[in-house]
């Protein structure tokens, strides 16, 4: 059975982002080309915890205006909290036991934050996976505007998601806690880059397909199909390149370090903690990415000078294989 975690994440907006945080929240348009995930038939049942009283930005306008605090054009006006968790936590759960997990999960923000700051709390059961939006503004006890104050620095967030777990554990003993980005050495990977890897793997065994046998005598021939191939996989080698930087993705860098890591998985005993063998985990899945780029970039090394030649020439552009 996969591991369950409690979630919470923080975003902070200033003025010109608030509506459109708004519109997503409160399902105020009739479609989402730019998010396919939310299925609007089933948005009925989404639910509120906290109903806004006006629009976020009028309204957060409104409570900074009543608390007379100095407020700069770049100045932070509005917070979210996103409370979520594990699909695999979901699982089988009812409508009012999902949002009984929810209230609790407020219940423990409104003990951070006063609850008279919240401009909305709205559960969405229209996507993948239920979770909270809650969107405050950031006031502080003594009515200073400070999101930087309240939601901290890495460690501040590190405490709030300690505290978080601890919180969460007392009604819901089965979720695990899960590690923060300054434990993991990296921020959180998305699917996507996995399933864009994936992808790329994909055209490089097209490639791999297309380089078996190559000989300077019939490369010429396989030139064209090849180059036609190097249109797409050149450019998603270098977004992947970017993509990983951007992610700071801690690399195992040595066959050997891999080969011992995947010893250490297969030995983890029943005994080790669970923080220690999800970050056994996390590493493999970088190991594994690292390997799936590093294999891209040799098939672009295997591609002999007269295809490069020829893909230069019909380009017109800079071979790419040296910069990716």
């Amino acid at each position: 059975m996969k591991a369950q975690y409690g979630i919470l994440r923080f975003k902070k907006y200033k003025g010109p982002a608030i509506s459109p945080i708004e519109a997503h929240n409160e399902r105020t348009k009739e479609q989402y080309a730019s998010n396919p995930d939310i299925d609007v038939s089933r948005s009925r049942y989404n639910l509120h915890l906290v109903q806004p009283q006006g629009r976020y930005r009028e309204e957060a306008d409104r409570m900074i205006s009543a608390a007379n605090c100095r407020v700069r054009k770049d100045s932070v006006r509005v917070v979210e909290a996103l409370v979520t968790a594990s699909p695999e936590f979901f699982k089988g759960k009812s409508r009012s036991e999902i949002k009984a997990y929810f209230e609790y999960a407020l219940k423990f923000l409104e003990g951070r934050q006063c609850p008279d700051t919240f401009l909305s709390a709205v559960v969405h059961m229209d996507e993948k996976t239920p979770h909270l939006h809650l969107c405050f503004v950031p006031l502080t006890a003594d009515g200073r505007l400070s999101a930087k104050e309240i939601i901290g620095n890495r460690k501040s967030l590190v405490k709030w998601q300690d505290e978080f777990w601890q919180h969460m554990v007392k009604q819901y003993p089965e979720l695990e806690r899960g590690e923060s980005a300054s434990q993991t050495g990296r921020e959180h990977i998305p699917p996507r880059i996995f399933k864009e890897m994936t992808q790329l793997t994909k055209q490089k065994e097209q490639l791999d397909a297309l380089l078996v046998g190559i000989t300077p005598f019939n490369g010429k021939s396989r030139a064209a199909e090849i180059s036609k191939v190097l249109d797409s996989y050149i450019p998603a080698v270098s977004k992947m390149r970017t993509e990983l930087n951007r992610y700071q993705v801690a690399f195992t860098e040595t066959a050997a370090e891999n080969r011992q890591l995947k010893k250490k998985n297969k030995t983890l005993s029943a005994s080790l903690d669970k923080a220690t063998e999800g970050s056994v985990l996390k590493r493999l899945e970088d190991a594994k990415l690292r390997q799936d780029y590093e294999a891209a970039l040799k098939t672009l090394d295997s591609i002999p000078p007269e295809v490069i030649r020829f893909y230069e020439n019909r380009t017109q552009e800079p071979a790419m294989r040296h910069e990716v």
